[in-house]
């Protein structure tokens, strides 16, 4: 028999809200995954038996009127043929079931499920709805799958791969825990860090194992670096790579030659394993997103001091970086740099927010939630260009020029209001209308991957329950109070005269 510890054992994710208390209180439906196979109290016992042959199984829920009244396992029949095999096709499946069927309700929460197995010494139930009708069965391998999408179990698996196959495979099972995670009721910011927590998880064990097995390593003294949404450690489901490397001025030729190696495998492992290349090429392996330190040092005083649109979305592409493996020193050098650059070029502050307040939230007049009107994306809101960009560059703004240079935007809005840059009501307004459009977001995508398609950023509000219309309602309001703030701070209406 099962312990209960035994599916708790994994299902943990510290500092977050999918915890045992989380695992406990799944509803049964998002658990249940094995439909019934029925048969009617009033067929043969050997027909019964082909049936469970056909199918597989070791046992059939007997219904009448869609509603269970009994259990025909594999026992019942060899008891049968044990004592009356040679009347066995005289006898109906009513005649050898046992009847009382333990049930459990569709609405009720895993914990009773486990409990009545326990109390029951059973390892399967009938799941019934609100109208006592069948839906399914759920068995002990439910339970224990719930496991194989454990946090836990997966990081595991991820550290004891041996290949790049074996990564590739175990790929598509993140998907399926950020699906049970959001079941259990995991906040979107949570889900956000455990995506980016995977993400790293494989990209440290294919440098591990491209070393092991096939010689090719970073060099001492040189970085690889993560950018944009993984560089704040905030991707959503399948986000496409975007990297960079900086190495020391004193490298020789031929460790340059093994970073140029290093990141032309790392980019071609990643995209084997699943995740994408940057349509846009920033990615180390392109020679333009890897230089020496005062390499980048040269470029970023270009960007900053140039803030033309090119300069303004390389910056905004590499501001937020940081050191995925290597050498951590040569990224606090850069940090270091950006922040005193900066300093000494104060207009290069409102030439980037003009450029963040080009894109407000689709609310028109009586809130009333614009859509796209051309393209692939008619009628949609699309999230990112919506607000997720408004939020993510304007906290990153504000963020560097009070010297906060990593972190999520969760972070770097909750430092904003612990610096008084914005006031505790607003910083938590925006924060949340970021978890909102994130989170709409994160649905979407799983959606789109659960139908095999590509993974998108639109949503259509006219499909969307009331309810949930009201929140990305509320969301595109609290994308336009973080750009009225960055407006009034930077006196743009000002400027622009």
């Amino acid at each position: 028999m099962f312990a209960i510890s035994d599916y708790l054992k994994g299902t943990i994710m510290p500092g977050s809200n999918f915890n045992e208390e989380s695992f406990f209180f799944l509803h049964v439906n998002n658990v249940c995954r094995s439909p019934a196979v029925t048969c009617s109290p009033d067929i043969g016992v050997i027909e019964a038996a082909y049936l469970m042959r056909d199918q597989n199984i070791a046992g059939l829920v007997v219904v009448d009127d869609n509603a269970p009244t009994g259990i025909l396992s594999v026992r019942d029949l060899r008891d049968i043929m044990a004592e009356d095999g040679a009347n066995l096709a005289a006898h109906k499946v009513r005649d050898v079931m046992h009847t009382g069927v333990i049930t459990v309700r569709h609405s009720a929460y895993v914990f009773e499920a486990i409990f009545k197995m326990a109390k029951n010494n059973i390892h399967r139930l009938a799941v019934i709805d609100e109208n006592q009708e069948l839906i399914g069965i759920i068995n002990a391998t439910d339970l224990l799958s719930l496991q194989t999408r454990s946090p836990l179990y997966l990081t595991q698996e991820i550290q004891t791969a041996e290949t790049f196959m074996d990564l590739q495979s175990i790929s598509s099972s993140i998907i399926d825990m950020v699906h049970s995670a959001m079941d259990a009721g995991a906040d979107t910011r949570s889900l956000v860090h455990l995506i980016a927590h995977f993400n790293d998880g494989f990209t440290e064990r294919i440098i591990e194992l491209m070393e092991s097995t096939e010689g090719i390593r970073l060099p001492g003294k040189a970085a690889y670096l993560a950018l944009g949404s993984e560089g704040r450690g905030e991707q959503t489901l399948r986000t496409d790579q975007d990297s960079a490397m900086v190495y020391a001025d004193d490298l020789p030729a031929s460790e340059l030659e093994e970073c140029a190696r290093f990141a032309d495998r790392l980019v071609e492992v990643l995209e084997f394993v699943g995740i994408p290349r940057c349509p846009g090429n920033t990615m180390a392996s392109n020679p333009q997103w890897r230089h020496s330190l005062s390499g980048w040092q040269q470029k970023l005083e270009k960007w900053i001091t140039v803030p033309d649109g090119e300069n303004m979305v390389n910056f905004g592409m590499f501001q937020d970086f940081r050191t995925i493996h290597g050498d951590k020193s040569l990224e606090k050098h850069l940090h270091e740099f950006i922040y005193t650059t900066v300093q000494r070029h104060k207009l290069f502050f409102p030439h980037v927010a003009k450029n963040i307040v080009r894109f407000p939230a689709p609310l028109g007049m009586f809130g009333r939630i614009k859509v796209e009107r051309t393209g692939s994306n008619r009628g949609k809101v699309e999230l990112k260009k919506s607000g997720i960009f408004a939020i993510t560059e304007g906290a990153s703004l504000l963020a560097l020029e009070n010297n906060v240079d990593s972190g999520t935007t969760w972070d770097k809005l909750e430092r904003l209001g612990q610096l008084s840059v914005l006031s505790k009501k607003d910083s938590e307004t925006i924060s949340e209308a970021f978890s909102q459009l994130v989170n709409f977001r994160l649905q979407r995508q799983l959606r789109d991957l659960a139908a095999g398609n590509k993974p998108s950023n639109a949503i259509d509000p006219q499909r969307m329950p009331e309810k949930a219309r009201h929140q990305l309602r509320e969301a595109l309001r609290g994308v336009n109070l973080l750009l009225r703030i960055i407006r009034e701070h930077y006196r743009l209406d000002f400027i622009s005269r």
